[in-house]
Parts: C-alpha cells; structure tokens; sequence
C-alpha cells in the first residue's frame, strides 16, 4: 500500500513545514492567545521568541541557551531563554526542498562545545544535490563538514518496513557515548552515528514512526507518533535499555508524539525524571498525511499510569522540547519559542 507509507511518512515530517510569522521579542504578546490552558499547568505559556522561519529540533547549548534549527532557511539560530533575544548561530546549511516541501536541517546537539546539525530529504533520490546526514557545524563562517553520509548508508541498508523515500527520513539527533543517535521516522529504525562517519542500526522497529528522543542512566526514552491514522492510543512514549533490542511502552494516548524530555536530563534540571512530551495535535486527515491540526498541539506530562496529563493545550503544531530549570521551551513549526512554567 505504498500511498499508506507515503502518507506514514508526510505525518512525520510535515511537522517542519513552516510558516512566515512577524519578527517577535521575548515579552511581546503572542500572535494567538492561548485561552484554555490546562487547570494542571503552573500558569500559561508565554512566548519567548517568534519570527523564526521555521521552527524543527533543538537542543540546549553548553552556554545554556536554546539553539534551534530552522529548515526552511538552512539556519540555527541562538535563543536566550531568560530573554528571548535571538541571534544568528550558523547558516549555510542545506535548506529544505521546495520541491518536497520537507526536510533540511532538522535537529541541533553540541558534543562538548562544538555543534552538530542533522540534514535529512536534500540528496538526489528526492531531486536535491546535497548531503543527508550528520554535519559538523562551522561557525566561524566555513563551510559545514559532512561526517556521516546517513542518506547513502540508508540506501545500501534498506530498513525492513516498506518505505517510498531510500536515504529515509532522518527526524532527531541525541548525543550518546562518543557520537550520537539518530532516529529515523520513515525506516523506522534508531541509528548510532560516530563523528568518524560510522553508521550502525541499533533497534529496529515497526510501523511506528520514531521521532524525539532523550537517555537517562543508559536507557533510551523516544516518542511515537504512529502511523496514519494517527489513533491517539499509537502516540507513545516508548523505553529501552541501551543494548535491547525490546522496548516498553511507559504512556500513550496522545496524537502525534514528536518529542520527549525527561526533567533533570537537561542542563541545570533538578526535576527527579518527571517525563514530559509533545503531541503535534489532533490528526486532520486532509491530507492523509497532514500535521496535527493549528492550535490543537499540547505539552504533557507522563502520570504513572500509563497516560498522559494536559500541561499546557492549545499549542500550535509543537516540533521539539527542551527543559531547563523549571521551565518547559516547546518550538513550533512556525518559528516560536513559547515558555511554560512547570510545577512539580
């Protein structure tokens, strides 16, 4: 059913589909009100940051701000997350395909003081000349180097679920030991990515479409966003112990899953592993493979039992989390930043 994978696929990534949204300072009022928040949430979200072109992962840096990676313009850009000022990071970058309408850069980490940058949907089997897989960041104004060719890999390692696009669609990126991992939301597979350029399939998976990932302690935590219909009981949060090949389901019931952040994983976190997520919002279904409906994203809360509790709701197509102190920063797919007070 290869229209069915297609749109499997679309799910996951349309999420960095983007939009033109005015230039916003941390502080101002939001472009949308958030009028219902959840009683359970500390107080309502603010925006930090707006006027993105785009907004896919993240990541915090060893200076403790937020860096964001904006594929429409092949750019990461640098937040404060007291302030809300922004500044440009890198750019250079393989942007994202008109032609596809998806892909580019899509994620952000640092090992030690040097970035990384995930570029996936650029190379020739989806019409572009670019490289799909791990670069090192230069920021002195050089060229980025290409240390992992993940798309050619794919391509000689085909995955063993059905799949349209053969480089895959590499979704997030998370330091582990000495390189990274790197979830691949079309092959349905967690890749390890050395910075010397190997490449190694390490948990192989169904029809489930990995996306965000966070470690505590060795064991792997990653969201689901299941495969279209997108049934809220396939959003999960799924774990494993690094060296398994058996995850197990912590929560589910969520539409869309697209990331995952355990607090006190983060820089300064002091949270004791409370496990927050994403949902990209309620399926549309026009197209099969569209995003979660505008202003229908929400910040989550694993409740040990099994399920999720609403944080903060009305979020607008939420990309990627990130969770410093005791304040949650969700990026949306249209460039903003917003701030969500937790409460434990």
């Amino acid at each position: 059913m290869k229209s069915a994978r297609r749109t499997s696929l679309l799910a996951t990534v349309a999420l960095v589909m983007a939009t033109t949204a005015p230039a916003v300072a941390g502080g101002s009022s939001p472009s949308r009100h958030l009028d219902h928040p959840s009683p359970s949430s500390a107080s309502a979200p603010r925006l930090l940051a707006g006027g993105l072109g785009s907004g896919s992962g993240s990541t915090v840096g060893p200076d403790g701000a937020l860096y964001v990676a904006e594929p429409v313009a092949g750019t990461i850009v640098r937040i404060d997350p007291r302030t809300g000022a922004t500044s440009p990071f890198a750019s250079g970058l393989p942007k994202m395909l008109p032609s596809v309408g998806l892909g580019g850069v899509t994620d952000v980490a640092f090992r030690g003081h040097t970035a990384y940058a995930l570029v996936t949907l650029v190379g020739p089997d989806v019409g572009g000349t670019s490289t799909a897989g791990l670069y090192r960041v230069n920021t002195r104004g050089g060229a980025h180097t290409v240390v992992a060719d993940i798309g050619r890999w794919s391509i000689t390692h085909p995955p063993a679920t059905a799949f349209d696009v053969p480089s895959g669609l590499q979704f997030a990126l998370q330091p582990w030991r000495g390189g990274f991992l790197v979830s691949d939301g079309h092959h349905n597979r967690i890749l390890t990515v050395t910075t010397s350029g190997a490449v190694r399939e390490i948990l192989t998976l169904g029809n489930v479409v990995p996306a965000g990932m966070d470690i505590r302690h060795g064991r792997l935590y990653f969201a689901e966003a299941g495969a279209v219909p997108h049934d809220p009981a396939d959003g999960k949060i799924m774990a494993v112990r690094l060296g398994s090949t058996e995850p197990r389901e912590v929560a589910s019931g969520a539409s869309i899953l697209t990331d995952v952040e355990l607090a006190g994983s983060g820089r300064g976190g002091r949270h004791g592993g409370a496990l927050y997520a994403i949902s990209n919002g309620t399926y549309s279904g026009d197209p099969a493979g569209a995003p979660g409906l505008p202003d229908t994203g929400s910040l989550i809360k694993a409740n040990g039992s099994g399920g999720f509790d609403v944080v903060a709701a009305d979020l607008d197509r939420p990309t990627s989390l990130e969770i410093i102190h005791r304040t949650a920063y969700v990026v949306t797919v249209d460039g903003e930043v917003w701030a969500v007070p937790l409460r434990h």
